[in-house]
Protein backbone atom coordinates (compact mmCIF):
# COMPACT_ATOMS: atom_id res chain seq x y z
CA UNK A 1 0.00 0.00 0.00
CA UNK A 2 1.28 3.56 -1.06
CA UNK A 3 0.76 6.55 0.70
CA UNK A 4 2.16 10.16 1.68
CA UNK A 5 5.02 8.37 4.38
CA UNK A 6 6.08 5.22 1.60
CA UNK A 7 5.54 6.73 -1.62
CA UNK A 8 9.29 7.82 -1.34
CA UNK A 9 11.19 5.35 0.19
CA UNK A 10 13.83 5.60 2.73
CA UNK A 11 17.38 6.57 2.45
CA UNK A 12 19.94 3.73 2.37
CA UNK A 13 21.14 2.86 5.87
CA UNK A 14 24.59 4.27 5.08
CA UNK A 15 22.97 7.83 3.91
CA UNK A 16 21.01 8.42 6.56
CA UNK A 17 24.30 7.25 8.64
CA UNK A 18 25.77 10.52 7.39
CA UNK A 19 22.48 12.44 7.87
CA UNK A 20 21.65 11.74 10.86
CA UNK A 21 25.64 12.40 12.25
CA UNK A 22 25.42 15.42 10.28
CA UNK A 23 22.20 16.67 11.72
CA UNK A 24 23.45 16.08 15.47
CA UNK A 25 26.69 18.09 14.96
CA UNK A 26 24.55 21.27 14.02
CA UNK A 27 21.60 20.60 16.47
CA UNK A 28 20.70 19.34 20.16
CA UNK A 29 17.56 19.06 21.94
CA UNK A 30 16.38 21.07 25.28
CA UNK A 31 16.43 18.31 27.25
CA UNK A 32 19.98 17.21 26.76
CA UNK A 33 21.12 20.84 27.12
CA UNK A 34 19.01 20.76 30.62
CA UNK A 35 20.69 17.51 31.57
CA UNK A 36 24.09 18.97 30.66
CA UNK A 37 23.51 22.00 32.71
CA UNK A 38 22.22 19.24 35.95
CA UNK A 39 25.68 17.68 35.74
CA UNK A 40 27.43 21.01 36.44
CA UNK A 41 29.72 20.45 33.81
CA UNK A 42 27.52 21.83 30.52
CA UNK A 43 30.81 21.98 28.79
CA UNK A 44 29.57 25.20 26.22
CA UNK A 45 28.17 28.50 27.03
CA UNK A 46 24.39 28.65 26.19
CA UNK A 47 23.53 32.14 24.45
CA UNK A 48 19.84 33.16 23.74
CA UNK A 49 19.51 35.32 20.55
CA UNK A 50 16.14 37.13 21.47
CA UNK A 51 16.58 41.01 22.50
CA UNK A 52 16.45 41.94 26.27
CA UNK A 53 13.04 42.28 26.57
CA UNK A 54 12.34 38.91 25.33
CA UNK A 55 14.84 37.55 27.55
CA UNK A 56 14.15 39.22 30.34
CA UNK A 57 10.41 37.91 30.08
CA UNK A 58 11.64 34.29 30.14
CA UNK A 59 14.26 32.48 29.95
CA UNK A 60 16.14 29.32 30.07
CA UNK A 61 18.60 29.03 33.36
CA UNK A 62 22.27 29.35 32.56
CA UNK A 63 21.23 31.01 29.61
CA UNK A 64 23.34 34.18 28.68
CA UNK A 65 21.66 37.12 26.49
CA UNK A 66 23.36 37.50 23.17
CA UNK A 67 21.23 38.88 20.59
CA UNK A 68 21.89 37.48 17.34
CA UNK A 69 22.66 41.30 16.10
CA UNK A 70 24.99 42.13 18.97
CA UNK A 71 27.32 39.17 17.88
CA UNK A 72 30.83 40.76 16.50
CA UNK A 73 34.44 39.53 16.88
CA UNK A 74 34.46 42.27 19.83
CA UNK A 75 32.20 40.87 22.03
CA UNK A 76 33.20 37.05 21.52
CA UNK A 77 36.60 37.57 22.36
CA UNK A 78 35.89 37.39 25.57
CA UNK A 79 35.80 33.34 25.12
CA UNK A 80 38.60 30.80 24.55
CA UNK A 81 39.06 30.23 20.64
CA UNK A 82 37.32 26.59 21.18
CA UNK A 83 34.45 27.54 23.66
CA UNK A 84 31.17 25.31 22.02
CA UNK A 85 27.95 27.92 22.10
CA UNK A 86 24.83 26.55 22.01
CA UNK A 87 21.99 29.05 20.49
CA UNK A 88 18.28 29.25 20.79
CA UNK A 89 15.56 31.44 20.26
CA UNK A 90 11.77 31.70 20.94
CA UNK A 91 10.99 28.77 19.58
CA UNK A 92 10.59 26.79 15.22
CA UNK A 93 8.58 30.11 14.26
CA UNK A 94 11.64 32.51 15.24
CA UNK A 95 15.10 32.09 12.75
CA UNK A 96 17.18 34.35 15.54
CA UNK A 97 19.18 31.22 16.64
CA UNK A 98 19.83 30.52 13.08
CA UNK A 99 21.38 33.73 12.59
CA UNK A 100 23.15 33.76 15.64
CA UNK A 101 24.90 30.39 14.68
CA UNK A 102 25.56 31.36 11.05
CA UNK A 103 27.61 34.92 12.96
CA UNK A 104 29.09 32.51 15.36
CA UNK A 105 30.36 30.34 12.36
CA UNK A 106 31.36 33.09 10.18
CA UNK A 107 33.78 34.26 13.07
CA UNK A 108 35.17 30.84 13.50
CA UNK A 109 33.04 29.39 16.41
CA UNK A 110 32.00 25.98 17.22
CA UNK A 111 27.88 26.39 17.81
CA UNK A 112 25.22 24.10 17.91
CA UNK A 113 21.14 25.24 17.70
CA UNK A 114 19.21 24.05 20.60
CA UNK A 115 16.09 23.07 18.80
CA UNK A 116 12.45 23.92 20.04
CA UNK A 117 14.35 27.21 21.55
CA UNK A 118 11.88 28.55 24.47
CA UNK A 119 8.49 26.89 22.99
CA UNK A 120 10.30 23.44 22.72
CA UNK A 121 11.98 24.15 26.76
CA UNK A 122 8.38 24.84 27.84
CA UNK A 123 7.15 21.43 25.86
CA UNK A 124 9.58 19.72 27.65
CA UNK A 125 7.89 20.72 30.80
CA UNK A 126 11.14 22.91 32.09
CA UNK A 127 10.94 26.32 33.56
CA UNK A 128 12.23 29.38 32.86
CA UNK A 129 13.97 32.26 34.66
CA UNK A 130 13.06 35.84 34.23
CA UNK A 131 14.77 39.45 34.53
CA UNK A 132 18.01 40.17 33.77
CA UNK A 133 21.22 39.70 36.09
CA UNK A 134 24.78 41.00 36.25
CA UNK A 135 25.73 37.80 35.54
CA UNK A 136 23.53 36.74 32.46
CA UNK A 137 23.07 40.26 30.77
CA UNK A 138 26.41 40.04 28.47
CA UNK A 139 24.96 43.23 26.00
CA UNK A 140 24.21 46.83 26.33
CA UNK A 141 20.35 47.31 26.75
CA UNK A 142 19.56 48.35 23.11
Amino acid sequence: MTNAVTATPAAASPAALVHFAAKLAFETDCSDVHAAFQSGEPGFVLLDARGATAYAAGHVPGALNLPHRDITAERMAAWPADTLFVVYCAGPHCNGADRAALKLAQLGWPVKLMIGGVTGWLDEGLGLNTGITADTAIVCAC
